[in-house]
């Protein structure tokens, strides 16, 4: 609904940071201020207001078969908004989703252009496939194309030696991101397996997606470089039935799958204690339904962050990481209401009293 003329009061508990509260904030002409405008409201909404989920792992115009006709693309992104998300960090598309941006009503879309991948060693019709001789350039051009982020696809399965494998050798991946920072992009990979993040982390990568195969000899690296892991832990759930699938052609990389399946969670705890930054991305978009960012949150509480961590993953320390504000005089108003204190329950975040996008109250489609 539209507010019009006038102002939207916030009350209860305002979440600054996840220990800097304020009693109100007020919403005028779809900004954030602590002034109290003249006149009376019209409207207040009362609970634990936040800052709008940050989803860091989604692809809004993508599923299991790759491009998805823009209709479908809006229906994703009006399912993450529901939820809460409104800001979300592409990780990977076909095709060109800008339009997205251009909807005031759609979350905030900082995009990453296709994937880049090894010919053949990814989902088909997903990815600029390329040869190591070429991931530079390719590399640049989807930089170029993007909103300061581009992906790699960093390993999958070689069906020659029946098990995960990186996809490129160290000195490819190593002029890559070199051309992705020319460009002035942050780099990011898909890694599941071990000895993939070596190569990586040689590269001067930003960021690693999933990271199930990081070991305790990766941390400091990790720590020292300054590298953010987003654990989409949802989508790793899916590790079991992939490996059931797999068992009878490839059982090296089902049982490989398994392991990194069942280490997951120590995972995700080592590299938060080591003071590795940890972000929420549900991985929407290809097998994972949108809309789950809740459950992402709920993972990595349950993983060992603990709800106010998981929820920082997904709010304050995830806005700051992308270069959006949080409440913040003067501020765009995007925000989720609460019933209860996420901070000591992220399952309240499944039943939000309110969305604001813009400084508009969004009507919510009701979930089927």
């Amino acid at each position: 609904m539209r507010d019009g003329p006038g102002f939207l009061h916030l009350t209860g508990t305002v979440l600054l940071s996840p220990t800097r509260t304020v009693p109100d904030v007020y919403v005028q002409e779809g900004r954030f201020t602590f002034r109290r405008p003249p006149g009376r409201p019209l409207r207040t909404i009362e609970g634990w207001v936040l800052p709008g989920l940050v989803d860091a792992h989604c692809h809004v115009g993508l599923d299991r078969r790759g491009r998805v006709p823009d209709e479908l693309a809006e229906q994703q992104a009006l399912q993450d908004r529901d939820a809460g998300t409104l800001l979300i960090r592409d990780a990977g598309v076909v095709n060109d989703t800008r339009w997205v941006q251009d909807r005031a009503d759609l979350p905030r879309l900082v995009r990453a252009g296709r994937h880049v991948a090894r010919t053949q060693r990814y989902f088909r019709d997903y990815a600029v496939e390329v040869e190591p001789a070429d991931l530079a350039g390719a590399v640049a051009e989807q930089a170029r194309r993007g909103d300061g982020w581009v992906k790699i696809v960093g390993d999958w399965i070689d069906r020659s030696l029946g098990d995960l494998a990186p996809a490129f050798p160290p000195e490819a991946l190593k002029d890559a991101v070199d051309a992705a920072h020319a460009e002035g992009a942050r780099v990011t990979a898909h890694c599941f397996a071990a000895e993939t993040l070596d190569g990586m982390l040689d590269a001067g990568i930003d960021c690693i997606e999933h990271a199930t195969g990081m070991l305790p000899r990766h941390v400091p690296r990790f720590v020292e470089q300054g590298v953010a892991i987003v654990p989409t832990l949802i989508n790793i759930d899916t590790f079991p039935a992939i490996a059931d699938g797999a068992a009878g052609k490839y059982p090296d990389y089902a049982a490989h799958m398994r392991r990194l399946w069942g280490g997951r969670e120590a995972m995700v705890r080592r590299a938060y204690d080591a003071g590795i930054a940890v972000y929420a991305g549900t991985d929407a978009g290809s097998v994972i339904a949108h809309g789950r960012l809740p459950d992402e949150v709920t993972a990595l509480a349950a993983a060992g962050l603990g709800p106010a961590a998981a929820l920082d993953a997904a709010c304050w320390s995830a806005r700051a990481w992308l270069g959006f504000p949080a409440i913040e005089e003067g501020a765009s108003a995007d925000a989720v209401v609460c019933a209860a204190d996420p901070r000591l329950d992220v399952g309240t975040l499944a039943s939000l009293r309110a969305v604001v996008l813009r400084g508009e109250v969004m009507a919510r489609t009701p979930p089927e």
